[in-house]
């Protein structure tokens, strides 16, 4: 049986792999940059800055079935990062997490725009552009606000 539960130091092996992989099949082919998407984007140097304190966990739950398939990052009403394992997508994981998300508060995240499949599972949830975008740094991509319509 699955559990959302807070994130803590024994999951940062697990939550940077997540990170990394799903970052990887979701804006490699939007950038376009092997440069960044396998050299500059590694587990390791991701797990330490967790571990060192550069990067943060809280705010992060892990969604668990036997080990972590998935993590969502709220702060205040916001949805800062949701990913889940390549692997285990389309399993319902995303879905729990928003839905944790939403139940604690969260009403707003933004999205790369061009990542339809981010932009359509967040539509498919009730969220709706704003109409707010703004650059993603170090890219020429945009970024765009999303709200949950009530």
């Amino acid at each position: 049986m699955f559990c959302i539960r807070p994130a803590y130091t024994g999951d940062i092996s697990r939550i940077a792999e997540i990170l990394i992989f799903a970052k990887r099949t979701a804006y490699r082919p939007i950038f376009q940059n092997d440069q960044v998407s396998f050299g500059k984007m590694q587990v390791l140097p991701l797990a330490q800055q967790y571990l060192s304190g550069e990067e943060s966990l809280e705010g992060v739950f892990v969604y668990e079935d036997g080990f972590v398939q998935g993590l969502v990052s709220l702060t205040g009403d916001e949805v800062c990062q949701l990913y889940v394992d390549p692997f285990f997508q389309g399993r319902g994981v995303g879905g729990a997490l928003m839905k944790f998300a939403v139940q604690r508060g969260a009403r707003r995240l933004w999205v790369l725009e061009k990542n339809q499949n981010a932009v359509q599972f967040y539509q498919a949830r009730g969220f709706a552009f704003t109409g707010n975008r703004r650059p993603e740094e170090g890219t020429p991509e945009f970024i765009a606000e999303m709200v949950l319509q009530n």
